[in-house]
This record gives C-alpha cells, structure tokens and sequence, in this order.
C-alpha cells in the first residue's frame, strides 16, 4: 500500500491564513497495484500532476502549511467525495443517479486513466474501495480541515490553495482561434467557493509574474472546492491548475528545461498569495 495517507510540510510558525493542498502529485505506486493493472508502470502515471508537490514546496518558508497527498491519483482520487463509488468497478455498488464524474470512471476509486484508458480488468470487492478510502481518504481529508479550522481559529479565517496540473491540450477546446492559451486556470466554482476579491488577487498575482490566467474554464473546481469553501463561513477555496508544458515533459513525465526557472517563478507567485492571508494589522505595519 502507499506508505502514508499524506505528508504535512509546516512551517516554524504559521503567519497567514492560507493553507496549500496537492492532492493529486503522488507518486508511490504499490508493486503490487502496478502489477494488477492493465497499464504499465509509465502509464498509469498519466493522470498525476506530477512534481506540482516540487513547485510549491517553497510554501512552508513563507509560513504557511503544504498537505501533500500520499496516494496517487490512479490509486485514490482525493478530489472526489468518498460516496463516488462506481459500479462499473467496484462489486455490490448499486446504480445510483447519474453522475458524469463516476460514469466517466472518474469516481473517488478511479477506473480509467487520462485519455479513457482502463486501469483494471474486472471489478474489485466493495471492501478493498472502503478499505482505501478508510486508510486514504478520511485522514487527509481530517487533516485538511484541521489546517483550515487552524486557520479559522489564529486569523478569523481560512484561504484554501488547491495545486493541480493541467494537460497542455486541455484547453484546446475552451480556446477560440488566434486567442493566448490560458496558462494558468483558476476555479472558484464561479464565485461560490470564494469571494471575489480573493479570487482577483490571485488572478492580480500570476498575472503579475507573467502569466495569462482565465478562470472556471474548463476547470472549475471539484469536490475539495464544493466541500470547502465556505466564504459565508469566512472559509475560501480557490482551484489553481497549472499548464504542465510551462514545466514538465509530459511524454516522459519528469522535469523538463524550464523547470528550475518556473520554480523559481511559482515561488514569487506563493510568496504574494501567503501575503493575502496574513493579519490585516501585520499588513498595515508593512
């Protein structure tokens, strides 16, 4: 099994309001999973947003928490509610209304990769999925919301960063003729995760490093926004997904020439974005 539900990077001491979560960068693939797949060790890869945990882990210096999944995607998916089971995979599911996420083979037990292409062949016991969601699942999200109602509890509030990578080609339908590809989308479940003010600072942020950012297009955040945020609660989620061209090699899944300089970039992005939480009177004094 993956070796742990999750990692938690802190810092010294916590400063800022704003809590970043990468629930889909691991990469620890049990042999024994791998092997029972039909996808080779390469291509069940595909569906991570691999290094994206790498990019951010500047974070704690700046003294805010970084929740680093430690299960992968193709294994567990963290973005999806734990009752996303799906029939087609998991025995003794009983049909449910439809759900495009989990009819897709998208569910919180996925049973495809990027591109449709299958993991298993036949169905697992609905005992194995609970076991995973128990072991998996339910601490990182327990500890999730520990970190927010941390937050809450210090700052009056909490801002939740959700890290996500995007396949260079996924907005090539979203994106009209001679228009620049966005690369960087923001998901804000079109303003019912955040307030709108938060939103626009982020957005101020990458723009500001260069970046060209459009929001809810084609991503608009899933279960982790829906669940979190809570903006009447003083509670914010914000999805940021990540053009993987601007610094991976999508095809061999590793860093590519501009990882370093787009690291560096990410780090000036999450210094900004750690300064939106911090006390309003720590701001006034600065």
């Amino acid at each position: 099994m993956p070796k742990r539900p999750f990692t938690l990077l802190e810092p010294s001491e916590r400063t800022s309001c704003v809590v970043f979560a990468s629930p889909h960068s691991a990469c620890d693939y049990p042999e024994w999973f791998v092997r029972r797949s039909l996808l080779d060790a390469h291509t069940i890869r595909s569906s991570e947003d691999a290094l994206v945990d790498r990019l951010f882990d500047s974070v704690p210096r700046y003294g805010a928490p970084l929740l680093v999944a430690g299960a992968p995607r193709a294994f567990l998916d963290l973005n999806r509610d734990a009752s996303e089971l799906d029939p087609a995979l998991i025995r003794g599911v009983p049909k449910a209304g439809h759900n495009p996420r989990v009819a897709s083979g998208l569910g919180v037990i996925p049973r495809v990769v990027s591109n449709g292409r299958p993991i298993y062949d036949g169905k697992m016991p609905l005992s194995e999925a609970e076991a995973r969601i128990e072991t998996y699942w339910r601490p990182y999200h327990r500890q999730l919301q520990a970190l927010l109602e941390e937050s809450r509890a210090i700052f009056g509030r909490a801002i939740l960063i959700d890290c996500h990578s995007m396949p260079h080609e996924a907005v090539n339908s979203v994106v009209r003729s001679g228009q620049p590809r966005p690369d960087i989308v923001l998901g804000d479940r079109f303003g019912a995760s955040a307030e709108g003010d938060i939103v626009d600072r982020i957005e101020d942020i990458f723009a500001g490093a260069g970046l060209r950012v459009a929001r809810n297009t084609p991503f608009a955040g899933a279960y982790v926004t829906r669940h979190y945020g809570r903006p009447a609660r003083k509670q914010h989620a914000v999805q940021i997904e990540i053009d993987r061209a601007l610094y991976l090699d999508e095809q061999r899944i590793c860093p590519n020439g501009n990882f370093d300089t787009f690291k560096a970039l990410i780090e000036t992005v999450v210094a900004e974005i750690v300064a939106i939480g911090l006390p309003r009177q720590r701001l006034a004094a600065e």
